[in-house]
């Protein structure tokens, strides 16, 4: 086997030849008319494109505001428990009281968890929002 001008030439003379070249189109020509139009409203601001900012909004402060709560709840009901169950509040963990460390300690894990959910929730919302906005 020997190689000419970039192929290989084979056994009785038959050249082999690189695979020819395939075009791929990913976007469908369909499609990219409604993306485009639903684009445009977006830019423009018109009552379409107006409606859907504002219910991505919406679900963007809902989703916060629930999280809020949650981290709201458990914060300030933490004092409130240790408060109505002085049983609690004086026992021992390792040397150390519990409340100080479920008031000093725990907290922070708990709103790096929250932080996390709220990230996590804003992108799925806005990765939603983007698929409704391309059908």
């Amino acid at each position: 086997m020997s190689r000419e001008h970039g192929f290989e030439i084979r056994g009785r003379g038959e050249s082999t030849r690189p695979p020819r070249r395939r075009r791929v189109v990913l976007a469908d020509k369909r499609h990219t008319r409604q993306v485009a139009r639903t684009m445009m409203e977006l830019e423009e601001q018109t009552s379409v494109g107006e409606f859907l900012v504002r219910h991505l909004m919406k679900v963007q402060l809902r989703s916060s505001l629930v999280l809020a709560g949650v981290a709201a709840v458990v914060l300030l009901g933490l004092p409130a428990l240790f408060w109505a169950v002085p049983a609690l509040g004086g026992a021992m963990w390792f040397g150390i009281r519990v409340p100080w460390l479920v008031l000093g300690v725990l907290p922070y894990p708990f709103l790096v968890l929250i932080g996390f959910l709220c990230a996590r929730n804003a992108e799925r919302n806005e990765r939603d929002f983007i698929h409704m906005v391309e059908q």
